[in-house]
């Protein structure tokens, strides 16, 4: 069915591919056609952060950016879903066309930068959800915002998220926003988090619970930026990290269709860099926070080498988009 599906979609352009795909799970995430895509879900749980997960597999964010079709994705067996990235106020995002197939590399290049309906639509698709698992809220800041003010947005969309959330995720790795990635180094990282951390404590003593908070970091990072992110996540106990984002690196699809164009590449072409980053940040960590891994995820090897380096709990997307829903159980069954 997947394999007749992805014929279809990939003659298309891929944006009005995946508008198609979402309009079509929101639309039957809760009637009789779900059963064309619902799964058994693979009981492996995993407990990490205060939270279980039902199995190691989720979904990372970016497919599904405004929670149109969380029930939906819970069907095809997830262990845990992601959704965003949301920033305060709705955004067009970027100008069209901005998401590019890397097809002989199964890659995909975007730069989308945060097109979305904004926090409170979101929200509101949360409300109406009828998914009882692990679901992680994407957070990041408007294109518009001054990059001085950006954890002002961070912190709106926090405190409007925190009771609906599993854990939130700081996106501070997208390539596509100008001046985003700054807020992953020195400084500005130790301010933000700082500020986020104080955050967290008062919401939980207001909601009578705790949500853990994850950082959501690059792939493009030298070994000593990769070193002061640890310490700062540690010093600051951030409750986990998600290591990678997209690469600007076109190293090894410089000759293909699209290489050249602007945004953050994933899938397989960011496999290496990823499971590489995971490892660094595993020995720097020491065991004192859990990683997420997700990057290149396209087969059982793939996600185990992501375990290896240090990863706890894994999330596909380019992976998922070219190998299809299959993958979420053969990862969930074996991992």
């Amino acid at each position: 069915m997947y394999s007749l599906a992805k014929s279809l979609l990939f003659q298309c352009d891929p944006e009005h591919a995946h508008e198609l795909t979402i309009k079509a799970l929101a639309k039957t995430q809760h009637g009789p056609l779900a059963a064309l895509y619902r799964r058994p879900v693979v009981d492996n749980p995993v407990r990490l952060m205060g939270l279980t997960f039902t199995n190691p597999v989720g979904l990372a964010a970016g497919l599904d950016k405004n929670g149109d079709c969380i029930d939906a994705f819970a069907a095809m067996g997830f262990g845990f879903i992601e959704v965003g990235t949301v920033t305060p106020r709705p955004q067009a995002g970027n100008d069209k066309p901005r998401l590019f197939r890397v097809k002989p590399a199964e890659g995909i290049i975007n730069r989308m930068g945060f097109n979305n309906q904004g926090i409170d639509y979101l929200i509101e698709n949360v409300k109406r959800s009828r998914y009882q698992g692990v679901l992680g809220i994407n957070i990041g800041k408007n294109k518009d915002t001054p990059i001085e003010h950006g954890k002002d947005d961070y912190l709106i969309c926090m405190e409007k998220s925190y009771s609906h959330a599993g854990y939130i995720t700081v996106n501070i790795s997208s390539p596509n926003t100008p001046d985003l990635r700054s807020l992953q180094y020195g400084e500005a990282l130790d301010d933000l988090l700082s500020s986020l951390k104080q955050k967290q404590q008062a919401l939980a003593e207001r909601h009578g619970k705790y949500v853990p908070l994850v950082v959501k970091i690059a792939p493009d990072l030298t070994s000593g930026e990769i070193e002061q992110i640890a310490d700062s996540l540690v010093r600051f106990e951030i409750d986990g990290v998600i290591a990678t984002n997209t690469t600007l690196d076109r190293d090894l699809v410089f000759d293909l269709p699209h290489a050249h164009e602007a945004g953050g590449l994933s899938g397989r072409p960011v496999q290496t860099k990823s499971t590489r980053v995971i490892a660094e940040l595993a020995r720097r960590l020491d065991g004192r926070l859990p990683i997420i891994g997700v990057g290149g995820i396209d087969s059982l090897t793939a996600a185990r080498e992501k375990m290896a380096a240090g990863a706890s709990l894994v999330q596909l997307y380019s992976g998922f988009i070219y190998q299809g829903p299959r993958l979420i159980r053969t990862l969930a069954t074996h991992l």
